[in-house]
């Protein structure tokens, strides 16, 4: 099995269970918040609903994404999942706009709510399971360097904070009737995180659609290696962007103009492996060699 192919795999395995825990929550919330007279709780069952959508992305994103460089695509399907990853913001910003919207409603018409006990049961449930998904997922993302699962993780982050929002309001409202307001207001105290989360990964995919260059800590730091290589006098024009939080990179190097074609190849090679080896996400890299010039 290729590395690639291991990553995909890994990456199945990981969302496959993040579906299985939305599905039960998705269904456990709606009905609860039905039944238990919640309105935040229903409005985080269709965040969780996003965030099963979201699953899906990822599943696209892993497919996809992580083919090896093909005629058409020389510097391989990475941008595939960065795009996935844009979707994944803007299915959280659409979510916090929708319970927005139901919130602002319900405290304008003063609209009353009386949760029930089972409503504090399912909203403390939820943060347990999304709490642990979301370490479950960043530890995986991290692990595989994957932007797509670490913003997947969020995602299940977003829904974890929710629900202690909607605890919050439900707990309020479930002590003392007379603060019927406060399970419309915990679920705008929810949108907040949503839409700073997913508006976060909207612009994140988009810096790296438009080939913004990664950190000047991490270009002087590909330079710094470059030139502690045998042979270079000096490492400069050093270009890098990223794809799918991958970074892409080309180097120019300054050798002694009296070497051979063939020594100033091996430096070149040289340097190429080092960078790879000591720069981390760093996946390609050209190396360009030019003389030194009085």
């Amino acid at each position: 099995m290729t590395k690639q192919e291991q990553y995909v795999k890994d990456g199945f395995k990981v969302t496959i269970v993040g579906i299985v825990a939305n599905l039960v929550l998705v269904a456990l919330k709606i009905y609860a918040g039905i039944v238990g007279k919640s309105q935040a709780l229903i409005a985080d069952g269709i965040h969780s609903l996003s965030d099963l959508l979201s699953d899906f992305v990822v599943l696209v994103g892993l497919k996809w994404g992580h083919q090896e460089a093909d005629d058409n695509h020389p510097f391989g399907h990475g941008r595939i999942e960065t795009i996935s990853s844009m979707v994944i913001g803007i299915l959280l910003i659409a979510a916090g706009g929708g319970i927005v919207f139901n919130a602002v409603t319900a405290l304008y018409e003063h609209q009353k709510a009386q949760p029930t006990l089972l409503t504090l049961i399912i909203a403390f449930l939820s943060i347990a399971i999304k709490e642990a998904m979301y370490w479950y997922t960043l530890l995986a993302g991290k692990r595989m360097k994957s932007m797509l699962l670490i913003a997947n993780a969020w995602h299940h982050r977003t829904d974890a904070l929710s629900s202690v929002a909607v605890l919050i309001g439900i707990g309020g409202v479930y002590l003392n009737p007379n603060w019927y307001l406060a399970d419309s207001l915990a679920s705008l105290f929810v949108t907040y995180f949503i839409l700073r989360v997913g508006g976060q990964m909207v612009w994140h995919a988009l810096k790296e659609v438009v080939d913004t260059a990664p950190d000047k800590e991490v270009l002087e730091n590909i330079k710094n290696v470059a030139q502690e290589v045998d042979g270079v006098l000096n490492a400069h024009d050093i270009h890098s962007r990223f794809s799918g939080g991958q970074i892409f990179s080309e180097i120019h190097i300054v050798v002694d103009p009296e070497i051979t074609v063939r020594e100033g190849h091996d430096i070149a090679d040289n340097v190429e492996a080092t960078v790879l080896e000591k720069i981390d996400d760093l996946v390609r890299v050209i190396v360009h060699v030019d003389p030194e010039i009085d």
